[in-house]
């Protein structure tokens, strides 16, 4: 069983985690992937002890929310877990969870590969707090710099910052082009 939680890689944790409503979160599709377990039966456990997930653990999308989502996956491989169809896709948007929703989620799913998942999730979360702790470390220094150097430097300081900023996601739009 650990060989197998092993072969889910920090980097493919980190990239299923999602930003949401000033919450860093992990979709319920993308977790019971990672359990080896089906959404409906992550989703059937969590229904029974629905007293350990308060509305700060577990969230659901709402639509504009979910249509959102299936906008920035595009066509990726991702997509096709969370696309609502007729033909047996998802039929109401996906509930999302917290890193305490997540945490939560090693007490209702017991198995071997959910607690060493879990634990490898919960380490993913932790170097994301630390990457942004270090960046804001990095904003903070660089913000002291710019005070003590004059006016010559501050092409320097916005190339910098610049470098910083993280780029926008690309999307794309699915469909037609009206002519204006």
């Amino acid at each position: 069983m650990a060989r197998k939680a092993a072969l889910i890689s920090p980097d493919t944790i980190e990239k299923q985690i999602l930003m949401l409503r000033g919450h860093r979160v992990m979709l319920d599709s993308d977790l019971a992937l990672m359990y080896g377990v089906e959404t409906k039966a992550l989703l059937r456990a969590v229904k029974r002890n629905r007293s350990r997930f308060p509305a700060d653990f577990m969230l659901q999308l709402s639509k504009e929310e979910f249509a959102n989502l299936r906008y920035q996956f595009g066509t990726s491989s991702s997509s096709s877990q969370i696309v609502i169809s007729s033909w047996g896709g998802r039929r109401y948007p996906p509930y999302a969870f917290t890193e305490q929703g997540v945490a939560m989620l090693s007490s209702v799913l017991s198995s071997p590969r959910a607690i060493l998942v879990n634990i490898a999730i919960m380490r993913a979360f932790v170097r994301l707090r630390e990457i942004l702790n270090t960046h804001a470390e990095l904003a903070r220094k660089l913000d002291s710099l710019e005070k003590r150097y004059d006016s010559q430097f501050k092409v320097v300081f916005d190339a910098i910052r610049q470098l910083m900023t993280p780029p926008e996601p690309k999307t794309k739009r699915i469909g037609f082009k009206k002519d204006s």
